[in-house]
């Protein structure tokens, strides 16, 4: 094995991830702390009113999740991943410099004007410009970061195939970390000293974690972008609807497959969605041409999109409710007692009390929960993806009940005695329970949408992650104005539940009852369309793995324990051991075989 060989075989593993986590931390250390105190930002110093400051808030972060997808699609097609990431970070530092810039200049700041919103001219400008800005960049890096570090580990190696589930783990305990900083430190700076300066340390901390992603270029395995996964998905459905009235054949063998090429990647046909297999059928004294025909595995890369959009869509309701907690709860907050002895604490460090929860239960989950469960199980990773989205999904529904229990009580205290309000840590019932159901959709879904997608679309279908939070943040906006236009007609006293300025005088309660109700019908609808989904098979026999295979190489590398330690410094296979997802037969089975492609 030559010099190259061995310097590309060091690539890759959890030793290129460590960059990665490092900017995992450091971004969303201002990510979630802009998540949780931009709303009194803009209520504070913008001048928006209530249900202003939560719309132009979750219609930012609507716009960022959104964005992932532009992310996604240009490190599949154009840019490779680390490239796009750079790139996108740039102009995120830039918004970062903008809004920071706003923030400690006085006469960038609008005058109170007693209307919903009075920000105007110049001012508007500056501020929106910098807010979407900053939009773009924080989703233009979630849509090509998550992707790019699971490329660090190669799926066709066992070793690293079996690190890859513990990857998305420890990519979100980084993410945690970051935000527990964000959220109790950068938070405490901006409510309690000044807004400027929380900006400078978020705007400082994400200009270092662009850098430290830089830095470790040598150690990346960087994938070179392929052919745009829209064309493909285009071609499909024109060819498709071409031959849309020739018979289909008997058998599926008879479609169109490529078999040239030993690195593309083939995937088995399923009888999911027949209509589209029109687009494999060869018709006699026409060349193999694109737009023509397409292979199999170009029809069923298009069937695994479709097969996700069900999931994606039973999961914007979740995200509805965690839009909740990055607003009302956060104004809720904002009205209790925020004494903890002699220190106040700021209401948006109220998110903290989940965060801390999830940085506990991580490694729990990874070192404990996931080796027990694979004993019942039989599956590498203990549970299918879609089983621990559907735990979430049940929390999530419970989360929202007790947030209105909670909201009954602190209005009643505060109607009887505004000067004795209750404390702070009555909302951290509903912000831990929700946290602990973020912990499981969040990953669940990460780790669903990247190994069940095709090779070349990666990062488009991991942002489908970020879509279905971008749907539920604009959700929730037209929930609230929704709500209110509707229930001003219709209660005695023609105000709408979440009217005006004083929460006291609302009914928030009932909104959340409201979104309880939906989460508990949606997560129904999940169940059926996560057992109507087939997991991907890959054609080749050969990529399949069983438990027993597992089984023995980790026996192996106990076995050989100490040469591993002494070689783990030179190659990356001793850095990944960890579970990894199963998928399913061709007739919707559950398989309990490890696949790696």
């Amino acid at each position: 094995m030559g010099d190259k060989e061995v310097k590309e075989e060091q690539k890759g593993g959890f030793r290129a991830s460590m960059f990665i986590f490092v900017l995992s931390a450091l971004d969303n250390m201002g990510f979630v702390a802009n998540m949780a105190s931009l709303v009194l930002y803009f209520y504070g110093v913008m001048h928006f009113d209530l249900s202003n400051s939560a719309n132009t808030l979750t219609t930012f972060l609507g716009s960022t999740f959104l964005l992932s997808l532009v992310g996604g699609f240009i490190s599949d097609t154009y840019l490779n991943r680390l490239t796009t990431c750079l790139f996108f970070g740039s102009l995120e530092v830039l918004a970062l410099v903008m809004l920071t810039v706003q923030a400690a200049l006085d006469h960038l700041h609008p005058d109170s004007c007693g209307k919903s919103s009075c920000v105007k001219g110049g001012i508007a400008v500056m501020f929106y410009t910098s807010l979407y800005l900053l939009a773009l960049g924080m989703g233009g890096v979630r849509g090509s970061l998550t992707a790019f570090g699971a490329d660090q580990f190669d799926e066709k190696n066992p070793r690293e195939a079996k690190a890859l589930a513990s990857f998305f783990n420890w990519l979100l305990l980084s993410s945690t970390l970051g935000s527990i900083i964000g959220v109790t430190g950068v938070v405490w700076v901006s409510t309690q000293k000044a807004w400027h300066w929380g900006f400078t340390i978020v705007t400082v901390a994400s200009a270092i974690a662009f850098l430290t992603l830089a830095l470790g270029k040598p150690f990346y395995r960087v994938k070179t972008p392929g052919q745009s996964p829209i064309l493909k998905i285009t071609q499909v459905i024109f060819v498709a609807f071409k031959n849309r009235k020739l018979p289909l054949p008997e058998s599926h063998e008879e479609l169109y497959e490529v078999y040239e090429s030993a690195k593309l990647e083939r995937i088995a046909h399923t009888n999911q969605m027949r209509f589209l297999d029109r687009a494999s059928i060869l018709q006699q004294n026409i060349e193999p041409e694109a737009w023509k025909v397409c292979s199999v595995t170009q029809v069923e890369e298009v069937k695994i999109l479709t097969r996700m959009l069900p999931i994606l869509a039973s999961t914007i309701i979740m995200n509805t409710c965690l839009a909740q907690l990055q607003t009302f709860s956060v104004q809720q907050g904002n009205m209790m007692n925020l004494k903890l002895g002699s220190f106040t604490v700021p209401a948006p460090s109220i998110p903290v009390i989940p965060l801390l929860f999830m940085s506990i239960l991580i490694p729990i989950y990874e070192f404990m929960f996931v080796p027990f469960a694979r004993k019942i199980t039989h599956h590498p990773s203990g549970v299918t993806p879609l089983q621990r989205v559907g735990v979430g999904l049940v929390l999530s529904f419970i989360s929202m009940a007790v947030a209105g229990i909670v909201e009954v009580k602190r209005r009643d205290q505060g109607l009887k005695d505004p000067s004795r309000p209750i404390s702070l840590f009555w909302l951290s019932f509903q912000y831990a329970i929700f946290g602990i159901a973020d912990m499981f959709t969040l990953v669940g879904l990460l780790e669903f949408f990247y190994r069940e997608a095709p090779e070349t679309m990666k990062s488009l279908s991991t942002s489908f992650t970020y879509l279905s939070m971008s749907l539920g943040y604009f959700l929730s906006t037209v929930f609230v104005d929704v709500i209110n236009a509707v229930t001003k007609r219709v209660t005695p006293s023609k105000q709408g539940w979440l009217h005006g300025l004083d929460l006291n005088q609302n009914n928030l309660n009932l909104f959340y009852w409201f979104l309880a109700i939906l989460s508990c019908v949606n997560f129904f609808n999940y169940l059926y369309w996560a057992s109507w989904y087939k997991y991907k098979a890959d054609e080749d026999s050969n990529s399949m793995v069983n438990l027993k295979t597992l089984k023995s190489v980790d026996e192996e590398e106990k076995k050989n324990g100490k040469v591993k330690a002494k070689e783990s410094s030179q190659t990356s296979e001793a850095n990944t051991e960890g579970p990894s997802s199963s998928d399913e037969t061709d007739d919707g089975r559950n398989s309990r075989e490890w696949k790696h492609r």
